[in-house]
């Protein structure tokens, strides 16, 4: 029988809303700008917060933000899934999926890496589907891989989706064209972006 006064174990919290690519599918034309861009920023802060402890996330799509809910503050974002991360000597050996990596990167987990995922996070949060993708479920396994061989020539060959109007536009275009080299540079950019910008979202 488990002893409840037993320290050893670990809890687990349980996020209240799923995860970010799932509550974009159901709600996308409900979601205001200003929950949008609250993403934003709070998806740069923790990506900054776990680079500050060592840590490549090498991972980062839509999937692996959690949303939750609590008095006060609605659905704030949560980063997860660190299982192919990198820290130190310690290499998780693992890298985005088509979309989210830059093809003409090295096939190891950077910062860039990392950077350039958040652009099409960005892009995603924005329009409600990846780059290159009109939303929805694949209909097949072989449509999946032409969609991924699609969008990796296409950002191989240096080409993105238009970002006209959307919040912090230069930011993700800089994203993904490698112009960031920390996130400091990016979380400062972007909020003069958000003080600035005329803001749409395309669907």
């Amino acid at each position: 029988m488990e002893d409840p006064e037993d320290p050893f174990g670990l809890l687990f919290a349980e996020a209240s809303d799923g995860n970010l690519q799932n509550y974009i599918d159901q709600h996308h034309t409900s979601i205001n700008i200003s929950l949008r861009l609250k993403w934003y920023t709070q998806a740069a802060e923790a990506i900054q917060f776990i680079y500050q402890k060592g840590v490549i996330h090498s991972d980062l799509r839509p999937e692996n933000f959690l949303l939750h809910t609590v008095a006060g503050n609605e659905l704030d974002l949560l980063l997860c899934d660190f299982g192919g991360s990198t820290n130190g000597d310690i290499d998780g050996r693992h890298l985005p999926d088509a979309r989210f990596f830059n093809p003409c990167l090295p096939p190891e987990s950077t910062i860039s890496t990392d950077i350039f995922s958040l652009g099409s996070i960005y892009y995603t949060i924005m329009t409600g589907h990846w780059p290159y993708r009109s939303p929805g479920p694949f209909e097949s396994l072989e449509e999946m891989e032409k969609y991924q061989e699609l969008v990796d020539d296409l950002f191989a060959s240096k080409r993105s989706p238009p970002v006209d109007g959307l919040a912090a536009r230069p930011v993700i275009q800089r994203c993904w064209t490698g112009e960031y080299s920390d996130l400091r540079a990016l979380i400062e950019d972007q909020s003069w972006q958000f003080e600035n910008d005329t803001i749409s979202m395309h669907p």
